[in-house]
């Protein structure tokens, strides 16, 4: 039976969720939440979940939100193994280190910049710029000498990590320059599960919703 899965495409956050979904083998209904005209405000969908935030899921009534404890739940509920999720706690560990890392540093440098432009018509931050770009240092860092952010496999860490990092350069900032980077990411393009279905097209909405924002 499908996951009721509450979202948006060009969420990044759900991008997220879709990619482990997909790379998991779980089947998803996928349910489109118009927060423009407060569909997540209705009595119905704060029922499922009072905070009103997407992704959310209902999994035969048992409903979660927040991306990434989605993805870890569907990891350990549904996984045919644990190669996206490591039951081994050190290497589990750096699985939620990096997952960490992309909520509170990376994915947050990249919405504290971008956000603020996109949606408020704020000028450019010359400090939120610098650190966007210190965040994207460290995952530099992380990918030296190695294909995947969390050890020798694919991991729900890549494709979290992977639903940023995209949003990031859809925007036109200058992923180039992180060498490590960028050879990941094109890593990460061929290798996902559904890459093309779950993230870029989703990816390429936010971008024309963005750009449809700053023009107004």
């Amino acid at each position: 039976m499908p996951i009721d899965f509450y979202q948006l495409p060009g969420s990044s956050p759900c991008r997220a969720v879709a990619l482990s979904a997909a790379a998991l083998g779980v089947e998803m209904n996928f349910k489109d939440v118009d927060l423009m005209n407060g569909a997540h405000l209705k009595p119905e969908y704060l029922k499922i979940n009072p905070q009103h935030t997407i992704p959310t899921i209902d999994d035969n009534g048992f409903c979660l939100w927040e991306s990434r404890a989605i993805m870890t739940y569907l990891a350990d509920q549904y996984g045919k193994n644990d190669n996206l999720y490591p039951k081994d706690p050190k290497k589990r560990a750096v699985v939620n280190q990096r997952l960490y890392f992309d909520a509170c540093t990376l994915y947050k440098a990249f919405s504290d910049y971008y956000y603020p432009i996109v949606f408020a018509k704020a000028p450019k931050d010359q400090a939120k710029y610098e650190a966007l770009g210190t965040a994207f240092q460290f995952l530099d860092k992380f990918l030296e000498g190695q294909n995947y952010v969390a050890g020798n496999n694919m991991t729900l860490a890549d494709l979290s990590l992977t639903a940023t990092v995209t949003t990031a350069e859809v925007l036109d900032y200058d992923i180039s320059k992180y060498k490590n980077v960028s050879r990941w990411l094109a890593r990460m393009k061929s290798e996902a599960p559904k890459y093309e279905e779950y993230n870029n097209k989703g990816v390429q909405a936010f971008k024309a919703l963005a750009e449809s924002m700053m023009k107004k």
